[in-house]
Order: C-alpha cells, then sequence, then structure tokens
C-alpha cells in the first residue's frame, strides 16, 4: 500500500439506551447539552458501555444524566436513529436505541453528564416539549404498554 492510500475503519452504528421514566402522571426528561438533537427535549441515555448489560446501562444512563433511581419496567422498542447531513444528506451518525420504560423510586432530577436541563412533566407537557415524532411515539407506548407509575411517595 503506498503512503497516499489509507484504509478507514468500516462505519459502524452504535448501541444506545434510553429510559422513559415514570412518575405518578409525570415523564422524566433532559435537555440535551450535545449533538445530537443538542437544545432538545428527550429522554435520558446514553451509549452502551462495554461488558454492561442493556438495562444496566439504561439506569447508569438515568443515574448520570439526572440523579434519579429508578426500576426497570420493561422494554419498548428498538428504534433507528439515522442523523445525515443536511447538505449533503450523507448519514452522519447511527444509532440502535434501546428504550425501555421505568419506574422512579428515588431522587430528585439535577441535569448531569451531557445533560443541559432534567426535569418531571405531565405527560402532555413532556410530548408537547419533545420535538422528535419517533420520542413522542415511545412515550405514548411506555404509558400504553406500563401504565403510569405508581404515585411519587408523599
Amino acid at each position: 500500500m503506498t503512503g497516499s492510500m489509507t484504509q478507514q475503519a468500516p462505519k459502524r452504528p452504535s448501541a444506545t439506551v434510553g429510559v422513559v421514566c415514570l412518575r405518578g402522571d409525570q415523564v422524566l426528561l433532559i435537555k440535551r447539552g450535545n449533538p445530537p438533537r443538542q437544545g432538545q427535549w428527550s429522554l435520558p441515555g446514553g451509549r452502551l458501555e462495554w461488558g454492561e448489560t442493556l438495562t444496566q446501562g439504561a439506569l447508569r444512563e438515568l443515574a448520570e444524566e439526572t440523579g434519579v433511581t429508578a426500576q426497570i419496567l420493561g422494554l419498548i422498542d428498538v428504534v433507528d436513529g439515522l442523523f445525515t447531513s443536511r447538505t449533503t444528506g450523507e448519514t452522519t451518525r447511527h444509532y440502535v436505541m434501546i428504550d425501555y420504560a421505568a419506574q422512579w423510586l428515588s431522587g430528585d432530577p439535577v441535569a448531569g453528564d451531557d445533560a443541559a436541563e432534567a426535569r418531571f412533566f405531565s405527560l402532555d407537557e413532556a410530548l408537547a416539549q419533545v420535538e422528535w415524532e419517533e420520542t413522542r411515539r415511545v412515550i405514548r407506548e411506555a404509558v400504553q404498554r406500563f401504565g403510569r407509575a405508581a404515585p411519587a411517595a408523599a
């Protein structure tokens, strides 16, 4: 191989986990601090780390981004996250997003890691805050399949 020829590593999707955390009639959202979707409200979540299970990763990401502790209720869906360049149309990021429903156990949301904000919203408010239709669909699916979580402790 000559010096002008370089071999590029194959592009592969990144496995990510997300959490629809329910507290009574409320849904926990974060405002993204980094791309993609920087500045938009979304589900807490992020990349799966080497050696951790999907549910371990989901609960870790939830705790890192919000300070909240929860119990996984079940798998909601696996979602394709394909992000493209506005100028070239080329795929710039490819995520396989594995979304779980969880019931809040403890903690008041505090933005951490790459979240700019974290807070609970009513279901209607959460759906209005989220811009990506796929995330709204996943939230509705979580509530439909797993119901509203137990009320917050008094």
